[in-house]
Formats: C-alpha cells, sequence, structure tokens
C-alpha cells in the first residue's frame, strides 16, 4: 500500500509540474512544442540521475527510486503527448518541423540519461 501512496504522489507533483511548464512554453515557436520537448528531456535527465544513484552504492531507497522514476518521471513526461504532436505535425504537412521535434527529441532525450547516469557517478 506504501509503494501505491509513493507511486501516486510522484505522479500527482510530476503530473501538476508537466501541465506549468507545458503551458508556459508550448506557444514560444510555432511548430515546435518547447514545454513538451523540455519535460521530456528534464525527465530524462532524472531518471537517469535517480537510477544512477540508485545503483551507486545504494544511494535511494527502493520507495525513494519508486517514487521518483515511476511516480514523479511516469506523471512527468509526456510521451503520449509528444507523439500526438508528432501526428499533428505529419497532418498538417510539416514534415521537416516533425523530423526536427522527432530527432532531436529523440537524440538529446538519450544523451540527457547519458548525462544524469554520468553525473551520478561524480557525487
Amino acid at each position: 500500500m506504501k509503494q501505491l501512496l509513493l507511486v501516486f504522489l510522484g505522479g500527482g507533483l510530476g503530473s501538476l509540474l508537466r501541465y506549468i511548464i507545458s503551458k508556459t512554453f508550448n506557444n514560444y515557436f510555432e511548430h515546435f512544442y518547447l514545454g513538451t520537448f523540455l519535460v521530456n528531456m528534464i525527465g530524462c535527465l532524472i531518471i537517469g540521475l535517480v537510477l544512477g544513484l540508485s545503483y551507486k552504492n545504494n544511494l535511494l531507497s527502493q520507495n525513494q527510486t519508486l517514487l521518483l522514476t515511476t511516480g514523479f518521471c511516469g506523471g512527468f513526461t509526456t510521451f503520449s503527448s509528444f507523439a500526438f504532436e508528432n501526428h499533428s505535425l505529419l497532418k498538417s504537412g510539416e514534415i521537416l518541423h516533425f523530423s526536427i521535434y522527432t530527432f532531436s527529441s529523440i537524440v538529446i532525450g538519450i544523451l540527457a540519461v547519458l548525462l544524469g547516469l554520468w553525473l551520478s557517478k561524480l557525487g
């Protein structure tokens, strides 16, 4: 029951923060969803850091890792929004913007996870 509550609390906080960031930044550029992009990249960095810290000398407990990864990052990141936004770009014929948005999200997301894992080893 405790684990369910941790996921619920982390997910709620992550979802709230995702909403605030998306609402704030999604209108900065036409044809590029900056808020969603930032949320996904920050989420990748956070999950890399958290998992790196939890693997390194057990710096985080299982419950802390569950709260932050499954809970917070699960509520915070927005892959379903990312997929829908890509669909919208394709539907409107924005192939170049679709390509830039998709490619940069995937590549920078993977690099952010790697950076998070690397940063967790520094401490």
